[in-house]
């Protein structure tokens, strides 16, 4: 079944600029899902820094990977964006929490629906930014 939106064509320029927030954005989870496997002390360190236990670093981590891998196939990345944009929403409430400010995690939430926007046009068909 179609729908009746038409969609633009997205441009060589657009398509290689979302290319590369996707790919950052991807690269940023995947370096978070390795740490606690790389440097377990230092993982630990900052898990009791934000108020978590130690144990929870691996499942952390590991839904942090899977969000990133959903993102990153082409027919899942709006459900991939979603779910990262939960996980983001968790690490902001985390910052705010201890009283450090969250500009981490939302610039990382940026380019997650920046790489999205800029190389999906349905989702721009969606969501038309307005002149």
């Amino acid at each position: 079944m179609e729908s009746g939106t038409q969609t633009a064509p997205v441009s060589k320029g657009m398509r290689w600029a979302g290319i590369i927030f996707t790919a950052l954005a991807g690269l940023v989870f995947f370096m978070a899902a390795a740490f606690p496997f790389i440097n377990p002390a230092a993982a630990a360190q900052g898990n009791a820094h934000m108020g978590y236990p130690a144990s929870t670093g691996v499942l952390i981590s590991v839904l942090a990977a899977v969000s990133a891998i959903i993102y990153l196939i082409p027919r899942t990345s709006v459900l991939g964006a979603v779910l990262l944009t939960g996980y983001l929403g968790g690490a902001t409430a985390s910052h705010i929490r201890i009283g450090e400010p969250p500009i981490a995690p939302l610039v990382v939430a940026a380019f997650v629906w920046l790489g999205i926007y800029l190389r999906e046009p349905r989702l721009r068909a969606v969501l038309p930014l307005r002149k």
